[in-house]
């Protein structure tokens, strides 16, 4: 027969939610970025610097969440005078915003190894929901994770100005996330 200060224990644990594992990211191998056609060529940037706290069990997808935070001012294409540009005030308008978030806690699994992270994405001070679908490959304490999410750049006031209509620049861009990351 159980005490009842061991009953209570036993409680608290049962009504203790789960806790899906914690990942760290690996930069040197993870890349974010987007692809937007330009003038009819794709144009390709990444992200030198961002960090994502991430939390993932493909379990327990309840307690899913991730938060990612990306400094706006480390885009690169390899291209300095349109990286300019893009960081510009028509553009990203990097010196007055100069980060950018996207935070996920809805989860759920599409097919085998693939999964739809819904969450809102804010650039320029404007919030909108997205859809991040991805697939995640595990092998041990390793996951690999490669999605696309599709958006409009329009939304978030990127490209204002001249840069407003679709031509050359389409309004329609690919966020692409190719991250590598191990369970803590």
């Amino acid at each position: 027969m159980m005490r009842s200060g061991g009953m209570a224990a036993a409680l608290a644990l049962l009504s203790t939610p789960a806790l899906a594992a914690h990942w760290n990211v690996d930069y040197g191998k993870s890349r974010l970025g987007f692809q937007v056609n330009w003038g009819g060529t794709p144009f390709v940037a990444t992200f030198k610097s961002w960090k994502a706290d991430i939390d993932f069990d493909p379990a327990d997808l309840a307690h899913a969440r991730t938060q990612v935070t990306i400094d706006i001012a480390s885009e690169a294409s390899g291209d300095a005078e349109t990286d300019g540009g893009l960081k510009g005030d028509q553009g990203f308008a990097a010196p007055q915003f100069p980060t950018a978030h996207f935070q996920a806690s809805n989860f759920r699994r599409s097919a085998t190894n693939q999964y739809v992270a819904s969450g809102t994405l804010s650039i320029k001070g404007v919030s909108r929901p997205i859809r991040l679908p991805f697939a995640l490959t595990l092998s041990g304490n390793m996951a690999h994770v490669v999605g696309k999410a599709q958006l409009l750049r329009t939304d978030f006031n990127v490209g204002t100005g001249e840069w407003q209509k679709a031509d050359p620049v389409a309004h329609e861009v690919t966020v692409n996330v190719d991250l590598v990351a191990t369970k803590t």
